[in-house]
């Protein structure tokens, strides 16, 4: 007898719903949310799963989490990625993790954060009033920057435009990767695979002239790198290899910049249409850094002329890390931002035994997929789902919607995100040091539309207008 199956929509003739998933992947699966807190769709012969529901999603991430593995989106990953640590698996993946979470323990991040805030400041110096630029390019530029120097202690100015460009390419192609028979079509001259190839190459390049680079130095800069070329196996006592080295680079150094700028590109562009929000932001921003003391008087240890506003408007210097727990309204715009559009839109796990889920038994080889996007505009958990409200952020902490699993961008148990406290203090201090400064306004004739691949990207770019304050 046949298991029971959760509802679904109606399937294409042929591929079931692969057609319809790729073609607009998060209003397929807010479709699917509207059928039951599980459903069931067809990608091809590979059966799926989608689940809508906290305690759901709590037994895929925690409870049960031993009976899956990363999905096929990820699995195709390692074409790129190899095996880093978004990829690897079981006792290899938590070794991995063991090593390489000292680079994110609190006290580095604090030393990482005057290099997040003075490329910041270098960006904005070279914008002027009235200009229009894409900011999800220069967000992207922004963010490669710095986790090139934080992670790296590499300076990867003139690479980033080809690092931005590969990447780009990456994730258009990826699509690809996720046709079935993928994995045959690659070894095809088809354009499609020498288009990856080149942009991996590309890639390959910069990372392994880092590795180089260090290797011939022989300096511990005491970044991840260092860490890296220094780790030796707890059994055998070999070093990693050049490409296992390459794989945990190239991960975090991908992983490090596009999540954190696909977050800010649409933290703009919300800001850009709720100005009262803006606005409340940049009053906190005048408070907070404020360079005026009680008796009128500019604060001595700001001395740079770069540093200050016009007296009369009152000054504002730059953020530092010690101003981030004063900063609690810049950084609910950006967690109400990472809510409507989590830079991870969706995560998907392969069962590696049979499981039930809200009644269903899920079979063993079916994908179950997860989505931050459609959990962060639930009604069910959300008052005015769809509104973008920072205020909720005030009276409910981050932590604690992610202890109820209704608002997971960084995924949840032990695969969470290896980089979370570094990409909040990044996001909040950047969106600090840029809106002292600058308002940006969305230019006219820009359109506005999803594009989900590997992240959430904006599908035509932002252009925006640089507006001085």
């Amino acid at each position: 007898m046949e298991p029971k199956l959760p509802p679904s929509q109606k399937p294409n003739l042929i591929g079931g719903h692969f057609r319809r998933f790729r073609k607009d992947p998060t209003g397929f699966l807010t479709t699917q949310s509207k059928l039951g807190d599980v459903s069931f769709f067809r990608m091809g012969s590979q059966p799926a799963y989608f689940l809508n529901h906290p305690d759901l999603v709590r037994d895929l991430f925690v409870v049960n989490a031993h009976k899956f593995m990363k999905g096929r989106a990820l699995q195709r990953a390692k074409n790129l990625l190899g095996e880093g640590l978004l990829t690897s698996e079981g006792e290899f993946h938590l070794r991995q993790r063991r090593m390489i979470q000292p680079a994110f323990h609190r006290t580095r991040i604090a030393e990482y954060a005057a290099s997040m805030v003075d490329f910041a400041e270098r960006m904005s110096e070279s914008w002027n009033d009235g200009d229009e630029r894409d900011i999800d390019k220069e967000m992207m530029h922004l963010t490669l920057q710095i986790v090139g120097k934080t992670l790296f202690s590499a300076n990867v100015e003139d690479d980033a435009d080809a690092v931005g460009g590969a990447m780009t390419a990456v994730s258009k192609l990826f699509d690809f990767l996720l046709l079935p028979y993928s994995e045959w079509l690659q070894k095809l001259p088809l354009p499609q695979t020498r288009r990856f190839n080149q942009a991996r190459a590309t890639l390959n390049s910069v990372i392994y002239g880092i590795i180089n680079d260090r290797r011939r130095s022989g300096k511990d800069t005491g970044d991840l790198l260092s860490m890296l070329l220094m780790a030796r196996d707890e059994d055998d006592g070999r070093a990693m290899s050049d490409e296992q080295i390459r794989d945990e680079a190239l991960t975090l150094f991908l992983a490090g910049h596009e999540t954190t700028s696909n977050a800010l590109t649409f933290t703009w562009y919300l800001l850009s249409q709720n100005p009262e929000k803006a606005e409340k932001m940049r009053a906190e921003l005048d408070r907070v850094l404020s360079t005026i003391g009680k008796d009128g008087v500019i604060e001595p240890e700001q001395t740079r002329r770069s540093e200050i506003r016009d007296p009369q408007s009152g000054g504002v210097r730059p953020p530092t890390i010690d101003d981030l727990p004063n900063l609690k309204y810049t950084e609910a715009v950006l967690a109400e931002s990472m809510r409507l559009y989590p830079p991870a839109w969706a995560v998907g796990r392969l069962a590696l035994e049979e499981h039930a889920f809200g009644g269903y038994n899920v079979p063993q080889g079916a994908l179950v997929l997860v989505s931050p996007f459609v959990a962060g505009r639930d009604p069910r958990f959300w008052e005015k789902a769809d509104e973008f409200i920072p205020e909720r952020w005030l009276t409910q902490s981050v932590k604690e919607a992610g202890q109820k699993n209704i608002y997971f961008p960084f995924g949840g148990g032990v695969r969470r995100c290896i980089g979370e406290s570094f990409a909040w203090a990044e996001g909040t201090l950047l969106l600090a040091a840029i809106a002292r400064k600058w308002r940006l306004e969305l230019a006219p004739e820009q359109k506005i539309g999803l594009q989900p691949m590997i992240t959430l990207r904006p599908k035509y770019g932002m252009r925006m207008r640089i507006e001085s304050r």
